[in-house]
């Protein structure tokens, strides 16, 4: 290992064995492994994981529940150990993997300070060196010598976290959990992180939370079914996240409607899925009309999050007559917004504004509105001027 690496994960991979019978006879299990019956199958939670962690680096580890996450984070902190391959730790590291994990509600929160700390493997003067920050920290002073059990809920949450973060290892390891309580120690909190992230203090940090990984993080990794799907630069790797998890909640309604009218509704993203604030937004549409009607196309762009229209596009100014295939191109921008996952969503109607078809959920796309810090041409007045989304004009309809 090279000096300057604090971390170094090789060819990591764990699997459980989930019992898939329940049985507590001997005879039975005997009888079972000669017929070759295991009793148990195989969840592979990890498999073949590579990083690396340099020395005073922020680095994030995202992914959905039952990714992997915390399974490897518990290897590296050698709660768990592999079936394949090793991690090698350059320092001293200090978990912090759920909050308030070995507290003692009976004995003082003075008391629980000792012994958590000695459960972190310092010695009694190494936490007589680091109480007062501890203590100053969680804002707890008078309490230290009060039984934890009269503690509030979220004053043991801001003990056991100042704990966490204020013992003084080389590599600072924490599970779901970068602020804590209240507004106030929220800010205390964000202050803390952004000292730390230019401390060249190393820190692993597994979070949902997207908009902490792109502050403080300068590597990032995403774990997808126990595998390495993106690592690298904080900002793409929380946008692939942000981008997965919004197909993930795709709304599931959208089948298309029976009228015997319109089939094969079509929507085709024409430029990247992953874009930023002003840069176009270009899709196509396609249908076929099965009698002599007119038609239109109805869409919307959707915040997943909030569920609640971005644009919706309901009007009659693009009427086409006819039977047979139509095709339409459309492009729009949509400046000065940050971190937004949109939905395109298409309907066909008719000239009384009866929908015909909608699109199913393959033909809706997912579009992530992410600005990165990244230069992009500024909107012009003009576009600006009609609202968040500007159409920029281009219909092309084929009949």
């Amino acid at each position: 290992m090279t000096k300057n690496i604090a971390v170094k994960v090789e060819h990591v991979s764990k699997y459980f064995k989930l019992p898939t019978e329940s049985t507590q006879s001997l005879r039975t299990v005997l009888v079972n492994r000669f017929k070759g019956i295991k009793g148990y199958k195989e969840q592979h939670v990890l498999k073949d994981i590579n990083f690396e962690v340099e020395e005073g680096d922020f680095f994030g580890i995202v992914g959905r529940n039952g990714s992997g996450k915390s399974t490897l984070l518990k290897i590296i902190s050698q709660i768990y150990v592999p079936e394949q391959g090793k991690v090698t730790v350059n320092g001293k590291l200090v978990s912090f993997i759920e909050l308030g994990v070995g507290f003692n509600p009976e004995l003082t929160g003075k008391e629980n300070v000792y012994m958590n700390g000695a459960m972190l493997g310092f010695t009694t003067e190494e936490i007589d060196a680091m109480y007062d920050d501890i203590v100053d920290f969680a804002e707890l002073g008078e309490f230290m010598n009060q039984k934890l059990k009269n503690y509030s809920s979220g004053m043991q949450v801001r003990l056991a976290f100042s704990v966490a973060i204020k013992a003084q290892g080389d590599i600072l390891i924490l599970d779901e959990v970068l602020a804590v309580g209240d507004e106030a120690f929220q800010r205390k909190c964000n202050d803390y992180f952004m000292e730390r992230k230019n401390s060249g203090k190393t820190t692993i940090l597994v979070t949902h939370d997207m908009g902490a990984v792109k502050k403080y993080c300068n590597k990032a990794v995403l774990i997808e079914h126990g595998l390495v799907k993106a690592y690298g630069n904080p900002d793409e790797v929380a946008n692939q996240y942000s981008f997965d998890n919004a197909n993930q909640e795709k709304n599931e309604a959208g089948e298309v409607v029976d009228t015997k009218k319109v089939e094969h509704l079509s929507v085709k993203l024409l430029t990247n899925e992953l874009t930023q604030p002003g840069q176009p937004i270009e899709f196509e549409i396609s249908y076929n009309v099965l009698e002599e009607i007119e038609t239109y196309i109805a869409f919307s762009l959707t915040d997943i999050d909030r569920n609640i229209w971005i644009y919706n596009d309901n009007s009659m100014d693009y009427i086409v007559s006819g039977s047979g295939l139509k095709k339409c191109r459309y492009e729009c921008t949509i400046p000065n917004v940050n971190n937004l996952k949109l939905k395109l969503q298409v309907s066909v109607r008719d000239n009384k504004d009866k929908m015909l078809a909608f699109a199913d959920r393959q033909n809706t796309p997912v579009i992530l509105v992410s600005r990165n810090d990244i230069a992009i041409d500024d909107v012009s007045a003009k576009d600006s001027a009609t609202g968040l989304l500007q159409r920029n004009g281009r219909w092309e309809f084929n009949g």
